[in-house]
């Protein structure tokens, strides 16, 4: 991903133009090594998201929705303290490196002007965020901690001086001539893209390439064209072999308004999956546990059920011994009869010469019996276990789609369901306060989607009129979907079914069959587990979900 010091320099030309002079009116952690300030200015509110996550390190304006949690980390406490009515001076990059720094102007306790920084490092796995007093050099805190047993050159601690980042010894392009004898010497464009990342600060390989490209095709004026697109970018998302990559430079791609509103779609999925994963993990655990322990009964259930399957040779067995009795002898090992139930066919019959001859067809009849009996408790238990992978699976899908903020929900499932155990000292857990997704069809017809089984309950038994239309993907977990009339034009069925199949374990799939009923058809059987119902007199719609035309519709 290329964000390099080009990229930084375009997008502190772009934040400035908007945030200077702006005072910080709000301060949220939502997630690990994140911080959001709103900063307002000129009667509007930016939300500036300051990322030191080691994948996704970045600053922009952000427009996702997020959700704080209940306690804030004491990184954030130290920043409402400092930096709540700061007012922002200056925005500026170090060099042309991946360095942002954020001088504030605040007072003291006694009134007194404090002048602080908030340097944000984007450096991959060592990326951070640093507080500081720009009058002393100390630092006030930092994002992560990075003792002496970590780093003997650079400690970032709270009341620790202050080092910037070690600098590479290279060239920047803003404030330097560029060697044009490169251009002649080196006339492969992946040769010279590789030269210019070696000499020059600031450049990532794709940076490189584009410039290489427009040297080549341009010459000596491709340069100052290249440098000029910094400060007036085109925010752009295009294909590379190793998948989407973005650029402000006048590439092929996707375009967009802004480098935060690209950087917005770019990291949405990416940022929001990682976040999942991270804030899940207990959950994901447990369910991937419980799955796997109930597939392995499932499969010992089968295998105990294709046993049965010999139960009336047991039977037979037993009744020839009866019926030729006085031809065994106890101490016989085996004995071979004609089968009368088969065309007098010879049956060879295992015997134990502990037993009588009675005895011994009497343990087959038990046999017989034991597995007659054992067919009822293994169906039921096959259904059971069924059930509850079925259930188990649901609850993987939601996590996979779930937004952070959907999250609580399912843990809440979970605990009530007895699968996540509840800590004694923890507080009662507030009523849901989460909401279905909402679409508009092309028509203008409402339709919702429930993202977790608390909500599709509420959505489907509670909210819907018994004749709205309610779709959900066939055989495959997923979310229940309401269309909010109850004649829906062809259209808007269509896209409903595409919202069903893209929220839902389909979504990459072609060709998802989605079953579309009135909610009038639709009931829940006693005990059941949240989340399932039963339906009849369903259609089904074939449709193949698509990013873009399902998120286009979103209200």
């Amino acid at each position: 991903m290329a964000f390099d010091g080009l990229f930084t320099h375009a997008l502190v030309h772009e934040l400035q133009a908007i945030l200077i002079n702006g005072r910080v009116t709000k301060i949220s952690a939502p997630y690990k090594n994140e911080i959001i300030l709103t900063i307002r200015n000129n009667k509007i509110n930016y939300p500036l998201l300051l990322s030191a996550h080691p994948n996704y390190a970045r600053a922009q304006i952000t427009h996702i929705p997020y959700t704080n949690p209940q306690t804030p980390s004491n990184f954030t406490m130290v920043l409402r303290k400092y930096l709540e009515s700061a007012k922002l001076v200056t925005l500026e990059q170090l060099a042309n490196d991946r360095v942002l720094n954020l001088s504030f102007v605040t007072r003291n306790e006694l009134g007194d002007k404090l002048p602080l920084v908030l340097s944000l490092e984007i450096m991959g796995r060592y990326s951070n965020l640093i507080l500081l007093n720009q009058e002393t050099g100390q630092i006030i805190d930092t994002i992560k901690h990075v003792g002496m047993d970590q780093n003997r050159y650079r400690t970032l601690l709270p009341n620790a001086a202050y080092r910037r980042p070690p600098m590479q010894n290279k060239i920047n392009l803003f404030e330097n001539d560029f060697d044009w004898n490169l251009l002649q010497q080196f006339p492969n464009r992946e040769v010279l893209a590789g030269q210019i990342v070696q000499k020059y600060q600031g450049f990532s390989k794709n940076s490189a390439l584009i410039l290489a490209d427009m040297l080549h095709q341009k010459g000596q004026a491709a340069l100052k064209i290249f440098l000029e697109q910094t400060l007036n970018p085109t925010p752009t998302i295009f294909k590379t072999e190793r998948g989407d990559d973005f650029t402000c430079f006048n590439v092929e791609g996707k375009t967009f308004a802004s480098l935060s509103e690209m950087l917005d779609h770019f990291y949405r999925n990416k940022a929001t999956k990682d976040r999942v994963m991270s804030q899940g993990a207990r959950m994901i655990h447990v369910v991937k546990n419980d799955l796997a322990r109930n597939r392995k009964k499932l499969k010992k259930l089968q295998q105990e059920l294709k046993a049965t399957e010999n139960a009336d040779s047991y039977r037979v067995k037993g009744e020839l011994l009866t019926t030729y009795l006085y031809q065994v002898k106890k101490g016989m090992a085996s004995i071979t009869l004609n089968n009368y139930y088969d065309q007098e066919k010879p049956v060879k019959i295992t015997l134990s010469n502990q037993l009588s001859p009675s005895g011994n067809a009497q343990k087959y009849f038990k046999k017989y019996q034991k597995l007659k009996n054992a067919i009822g408790f293994i169906n039921q238990q096959l259904k059971l276990t069924q059930d509850e992978i079925t259930y188990l699976e649901t609850i993987q899908a939601q996590i996979e789609l779930a937004n952070p903020s959907d999250l609580p929900d399912i843990k809440a499932e979970l605990e009530k369901g007895g699968y996540l155990t509840v800590k004694k000292a923890a507080k009662k857990r507030p009523a849901s306060t989460s909401k279905p997704d909402t679409f508009i069809a092309s028509d203008g017809t409402k339709i919702s989607v429930g993202k977790n089984n608390f909500q599709n309950d509420k959505l489907t038994l509670k909210t819907a009129r018994k004749d709205e239309y309610w779709l959900h993907v066939k055989n495959i977990p997923g979310s229940h979907v309401i269309i909010h009339n109850n004649h829906p034009s062809q259209n808007t069925l269509t896209e409903a079914a595409q919202i069903a199949a893209y929220y839902s374990k389909a979504r990459t799939s072609a060709n998802v069959a989605v079953d579309y009923v009135q909610v009038k058809h639709i009931r829940k059987p006693n005990g059941a587990k949240p989340g399932f119902v039963i339906y009849e007199g369903q259609k089904t719609l074939y449709v193949t979900p698509i990013e873009a035309e399902v998120l286009a519709l979103k209200a």
